[in-house]
């Protein structure tokens, strides 16, 4: 992705290098707390109300806050402290939300959708291919408090990478919020790729002979795509209205760049409709294909049935207990019996192997 330009008229005045501040321990569920001026982060460890004080004692920057599953008594400090909406609250604690974004007087909510790929052995005995998570964005002027559920939704990468720009820094709390749109849609291309090979490493069992894939591992992919898509498709709304100017706290410098994010994502959403009509392809194949073999052993066991009824039919004859029944006491009548028997039998095979029936 392309990195956001140096904007020289968002530059504001040097700012004076601040004392360090006395370290304070984080709770288990604050992942980090950091706060950024003209693009850099303020050393020292800060709690969120020594760190939004400090924001706003200078006029300048913003605060980062990370948050990691906390519940309600543990986010309510914050939420006090930044004004956040009890409503958007509830749900950055309960998870389990669609992607979508809302606003709430000068603050943006947004939800997002992480997935990661789970890596299996093989397709076909693959129990769960697509873990999903969510991440919780509050954004303000001054401020931006993400909120994760999930062990695979870390944040720090992202984090890392920001600071190593600050120019990118500069534009404040939106600079943030799209580095987060595009890290998790990055995320989706990847899985995607992943998912792609296991299609086309399952397409390539469903058509080979005497394969192993069975419908029910072919559905347990086109759940996991549809975990997919309910991640990805509900997500195209809300980067589209930060990308067209829904609200003033998304600068015009940063609006293109989440149009640039949008584009990605609508590469996934037509890679995972793809994959779901593809899946679908796959099922019917793999019932057709049962269905052919269950009617060529139904024709192998008429074959088989019809070939042993003709001795079953002889030796009922003459094993009945009758005192006159032609050839019954001549010499060669065993044999005789037999030799038709055989004849027959033989007879009757050819013609199954000819028309494949065996």
């Amino acid at each position: 992705m392309p990195s956001l330009p140096s904007l020289g008229g968002l530059r504001g005045r040097t700012p004076e290098r601040p004392s360090v501040p006395v370290p304070v321990p984080l709770s288990h569920y604050v992942v980090d707390c950091g706060v950024y001026v003209d693009g850099k982060r303020l050393p020292g460890r800060w709690s969120h109300t020594d760190a939004v004080d400090e924001v706003r004692k200078r006029g300048d920057g913003f605060v980062w806050i990370g948050l990691h599953e906390p519940d309600e008594t543990q986010i309510q400090g914050i939420a006090d402290t930044f004004g956040l909406h009890e409503l958007a609250v509830e749900d950055a604690v309960h998870a389990h939300q669609r992607p979508k974004l809302e606003r709430y007087d000068n603050t943006l909510f947004m939800v997002l959708k992480t997935v990661r790929y789970v890596q299996n052995a093989s397709p076909d005995t693959a129990n769960e291919i697509v873990e999903s998570g969510e991440v919780m964005v509050f954004l303000g002027r001054d401020f931006v408090v993400t909120v994760r559920h999930g062990n695979h939704s870390g944040l720090a990468a992202v984090r890392r990478e920001l600071e190593e720009e600050p120019d990118r820094l500069r534009h404040g709390p939106a600079a943030v919020l799209y580095s987060i749109a595009d890290h998790v849609v990055d995320n989706y291309l990847d899985v995607t790729d992943h998912i792609e090979d296991d299609i086309d490493q399952m397409e390539a069992l469903v058509f080979q002979p005497r394969s192993r894939v069975s419908a029910d591992q072919i559905y347990l992919m086109k759940r996991e795509v549809l975990e997919l898509r309910r991640a990805v498709m509900p997500l195209a709304v809300p980067l589209r209205r930060l990308a067209e100017g829904y609200t003033p706290l998304i600068p015009e410098q940063v609006r293109s760049y989440f149009r640039d994010v949008d584009d990605h994502l609508t590469e996934v959403s037509e890679r995972v409709i793809n994959f779901d009509e593809l899946l679908t392809t796959l099922v019917n194949a793999v019932l057709a294909k049962i269905t052919l073999q269950q009617n060529s052993d139904m024709r192998k066991l008429a074959a088989w049935v019809a070939i042993i009824s003709v001795p079953t039919m002889g030796v009922g004859v003459y094993g009945m207990n009758f005192d006159y029944m032609p050839e019954l006491h001549w010499r060669y009548g065993y044999p005789l019996v037999m030799a038709v028997i055989l004849v027959v039998c033989l007879t009757l095979y050819r013609i199954f192997r000819r028309n494949q029936w065996l």
